[in-house]
């Protein structure tokens, strides 16, 4: 199950949106609707969605992530969780907010790349761990491409 929802918030949520908003706009700018539906999916609902487990279920993030069985670090997991939680909210409201878009995505690349480059230096990676590394390298790079567009059109 947990495969199943970071692949649909991560990558075919997003796709799907783009595509759908790209066909119903014609001349829809493309970088625009990355920005906007990756940071919506991936940035928004994927990090909000992290943040409640996290706060509601520690253990899976110390243990499954981490390899953490000490019960005092979920302590720690759950902080970690109440900022997904937070950063998850502007993400879903820059749909709304769309000024709100590039500094989410700001965030978002900055996150998703340093742990990507953390999960990278990790030998041994469990499956959890595997797809972490893999869906946080994706988040990022689609995140710079975002952020760096609107950077250099600017």
């Amino acid at each position: 199950m947990y495969a199943v929802m970071v692949w649909g918030l991560m990558v075919v949520l997003p796709i799907v949106s783009i595509g759908a908003e790209w066909l119903q706009t014609p001349g829809a700018d493309i970088l625009v609707l990355i920005g906007k539906w990756f940071v919506f999916w991936a940035v928004g609902v994927r990090l909000l969605t992290a943040g409640l487990k996290q706060m509601l279920q520690p253990a899976f993030t110390a243990k499954g992530i981490f390899h953490i069985e000490d019960p005092k670090a979920f302590t720690l997991v759950v902080e970690l969780g109440i900022s997904n939680l937070a950063i998850g909210v502007l993400g879903v409201l820059s749909l709304y907010f769309t000024g709100w878009t590039l500094p989410a995505a700001v965030y978002g690349l900055i996150f998703y790349g340093i742990a990507a480059l953390r999960h990278l230096r990790t030998p041994n990676r469990t499956a959890t761990e595997t797809l972490a590394t893999w869906s946080d390298l994706w988040a990022a790079v689609v995140l710079v491409v975002f952020v760096a567009g609107v950077v250099v059109g600017r």
